[in-house]
């Protein structure tokens, strides 16, 4: 009985390590594909070390004592292997974001990075974070919860800043969107590797709760985010913040957000109230996220997420109001003055195509006048830097380097 037990759990581990290679697109499929194969593939070193734990108490039990326990514990090992492999393939995610980097920013762009910034900047991985991911917390990080920016549809809006210590002044500003497909998510838990990181950077960091869906109807969201800069531009110099200086960045609906926020500085339409506020960003990071409402088929193969978005988020149609989507559209709302961008998606992304992501970086290069950077990473899931894992680390490595860039560059202009 111990060895057929034991080969049906190896089975299912090998069927889990599939999946993290070869992951299941289909209208049914890809979300179970990518919550299995981002637990899978981003937590791999904790997968092995647990299934070999329980090897070994199979082995005690005596399932290795007949054939289908030896043929299991083969099939272990092929998978830890291949497992394995996947983990360590995020070492590639280092090319990637250099090169990104390099064919996009001026030459010799590390050389006009602040000296006190570049001597910050990341040289070697941490392994400490990676085998023990949780909490995700950074030394001497502090953290100020819940401190409220505004209030809407009898809801209080809330934000976290996380700050080095109190005494610094003139931080540059890092403000997160989490995502959530626009219906859930919470500043509480994304974003926290990449936002703890810059915090102990010395960056001011700013992660953003906003009304969800169906709640809310678009663009309630993108009001609520605009609020909470306006409140950073307001009130963040008490918290030690330039608020010359601000950029956004956000995971999946988040970085349809985030871009946005980038795309659509100061429109009066999206400021009720606070019109004369300063809502422009400097920079912009998406991560994974989603960029076209008009034609979502066109990139995912499929209209998906054309009804879902209709129901729950616009609560419209395309046929009834195109102009609302398009609007809702960062790859529609594109300009010359647009900021500098650096587009993160993953490669093995099944709930967001990298193709969404691929067209709107082309409809930047050709209308924008700043750079636009796009890092696409191989193997990876959606979601894929919310744990602090190898890829991800890397993945915030090259982000770091990108802040640092422009952050330099706003100097450079407002402090010649």
């Amino acid at each position: 009985m111990a060895s057929w037990l034991f080969l049906a759990v190896c089975l299912v581990g090998a069927w889990l390590v599939w999946n993290v290679h070869r992951p299941v697109r289909g209208p049914r499929s890809s979300a179970p594909s990518f919550f299995l194969g981002w637990l899978t593939g981003e937590l791999g070193i904790h997968h092995i070390f647990w299934q070999a734990v329980a090897t070994v108490g199979f082995a005690w039990a005596g399932a290795l004592e007949a054939w289908p326990g030896r043929l299991g514990l083969l099939v272990a090992v092929v998978s830890w292997l291949a497992l394995g492999r996947h983990y360590f393939r995020g070492f590639e995610a280092r090319a990637v974001v250099e090169r990104a980097l390099d064919e996009t920013l001026p030459a010799g762009y590390r050389e006009l990075i602040l000296p006190e910034l570049r001597a910050e900047l990341p040289t070697r991985v941490e392994w400490a974070p990676i085998l023990k991911p949780f909490p995700i917390r950074h030394p001497g990080v502090e953290r100020v919860r819940d401190i409220q920016f505004g209030r809407a549809s009898a809801q209080d809006l809330k934000l976290d800043l996380y700050r080095l210590d109190s005494e610094r002044q003139g931080c540059p500003v890092f403000f997160y969107v989490h995502g959530g497909g626009w219906v859930i998510g919470t500043k509480d838990t994304q974003g926290l590797p990449l936002v703890y990181h810059l915090a102990g950077q010395g960056w001011l960091c700013v992660n953003v709760n906003y009304r969800l869906s169906p709640g809310a109807t678009f663009p309630d969201h993108l009001i609520d985010l605009k609020r909470a800069l306006a409140w950073v531009r307001s009130e963040g110099p008490k918290w030690g913040a330039d608020p010359g200086f601000v950029a956004v960045a956000g995971g999946s609906a988040g970085g349809h957000l985030a871009a946005l926020l980038a795309l659509t500085p100061n429109d009066p339409e999206y400021q009720p109230g606070f019109e004369d506020a300063d809502t422009s960003v400097q920079a912009a990071v998406p991560i994974y996220g989603v960029y076209d409402f008009v034609e979502p088929g066109r990139t995912w193969g499929r209209d998906g997420l054309g009804p879902f978005l209709e129901r729950h988020v616009m609560k419209t149609t395309r046929r009834e109001d195109p102009q609302a989507f398009e609007k809702a559209s960062p790859l529609h709302r594109i300009g010359p003055d647009a900021p500098p961008f650096f587009v993160v998606h993953g490669e093995a992304d099944t709930l967001v195509p990298a193709g969404e992501a691929r067209a709107f970086v082309a409809a930047l290069r050709e209308h924008s006048k700043a750079p636009a950077a796009y890092a696409e990473i191989p193997g990876a899931q959606h979601a894929f830097e919310l744990f602090p894992s190898l890829r991800s680390q890397i993945t915030r490595s090259g982000v770091e380097v990108f802040l640092a860039w422009a952050y330099s560059e706003y100097r450079r202009r407002s402090h010649p």
